[in-house]
Order: structure tokens, then C-alpha cells, then sequence
């Protein structure tokens, strides 16, 4: 069931998104500590318009369980969207405005700032049917391109994209790493849920 996060997802969502922040190396996480940030990001997700507030968050649900995260927002939000979170990071000693320092969307793009699945559900075809639920709900709702970035190392998510329908439009940093930026233009079709990559995710 792809439906909004609640308070209740919490515990299963943060080791899920976790899965991408241990990924990007950041360096913040690195001076503050996992077990520190773990606790920024968990108040964070009580936050309107925060990033990571459960308002920005989508699951998909499957035997009571949170299989997959989809955290999105528009283009036009991503300017002050780590904003409310700047008390929190005081609190916690931490002197910086924001965790993400980079522009990662481009002008007119609904971005997918975060999408991962669980580990008991990867290789099933759960981020593909995740996806493709996703992009039936931003069609219905009149968007006209959703964006992501994929690290440029990740062959086995950027063949996933491209089958879905995802084009490389350009290249960025996050960080330290470079990423390929991606485009799918939602007035197309994208993967039916019966023609999943032999790598799904």
C-alpha cells in the first residue's frame, strides 16, 4: 500500500534513509556522529516543510512493514526546505544551517530527493513498483517532470531508471560525489509493474 508516512513509520524509516545518507559520506555525519544525526533527523520528522518531515514522506506498506521511502518535494521549496531544522541542529551543537549544502533540483522539476528500500525487500521488484506508484500519483496531480540523481558508481539503480523511463539530463555534486541528474517526463508512459529489470530494486 503506497500511502503518506506517519508517526508510527518512525523507527522502520530512519534505518531506510540511513541506507542513503551512509552512502553520500557526508561530511557533517561524519563530525556529528550517526548516533547524533540519527536524533537531529528523528525530531526533524515533526517538522513542516523540513526535508525530511513526514509531510514530504510516502511509504510503501507491505505486511505491516515499511518496504520502501519516497521523499519528494518541488523544485521551488528547495531553497529554504532545511530552514526548520536549524534550531534542532543548534541544540545539538551543531553550527551549521543545513545538512545539504548543494542545489540538487532544477527549475520547473518535482524532485525525489530520497528513495530507498528495505533490505528484506530488495531484489524483489519493490522499487519498481514503488516508482511507478509514485509517478501515477504526480501524473494525477498535473506535475510535468519529476528529477532524481543517482551516484554515477550505482549501475545497478541508474539501469533501473532508464528502464523506467528516467534520462540523463546533466551531472552535479552532493558532497563529494558526483551523481547524474535525471529527468522523467510524466506526460509519458513509464515500466508497467509486469516488466520489471532483472536488477529491481
Amino acid at each position: 500500500m503506497f500511502r503518506n508516512a506517519k508517526e508510527e513509520d518512525i523507527d522502520q524509516i530512519l534505518p531506510t534513509l540511513f541506507q542513503i545518507f551512509d552512502e553520500m559520506e557526508l561530511d557533517i555525519f561524519k563530525e556529528a556522529g550517526n548516533d547524533t544525526m540519527e536524533q537531529v533527523i528523528r525530531e526533524g520528522f515533526e517538522l513542516s516543510n523540513y526535508r525530511y518531515g513526514l509531510d514530504h514522506i510516502l511509504v510503501n506498506e507491505k505486511d505491516d512493514k515499511v518496504a520502501a521511502i519516497v521523499v519528494s518535494y518541488p523544485e521551488e521549496a528547495e531553497e529554504t526546505i532545511d530552514d526548520p531544522l536549524v534550531k534542532i541542529l543548534k541544540q545539538h551543537g551543531i553550527n551549521q544551517s543545513s545538512i545539504f549544502t548543494d542545489k540538487e533540483a532544477w527549475p520547473g522539476e518535482w524532485y525525489l530527493d530520497s528513495f530507498a528500500v528495505a533490505p528484506e525487500f530488495q531484489n524483489q521488484g519493490v522499487g519498481t513498483e514503488t516508482m511507478i506508484d509514485f509517478i501515477d500519483m504526480l501524473k494525477k496531480r498535473g506535475e510535468k517532470v519529476l528529477s532524481l540523481n543517482v551516484d554515477v558508481d550505482n549501475e545497478p539503480a541508474k539501469h533501473v531508471y532508464d528502464k523506467i523511463g528516467f534520462k540523463k539530463v546533466g551531472q552535479l555534486y552532493i558532497g563529494s560525489h558526483l551523481y547524474d541528474h535525471m529527468q522523467f517526463d510524466l506526460n509519458q508512459v513509464p515500466l508497467s509493474d509486469n516488466d520489471q529489470s532483472s536488477k529491481a530494486i
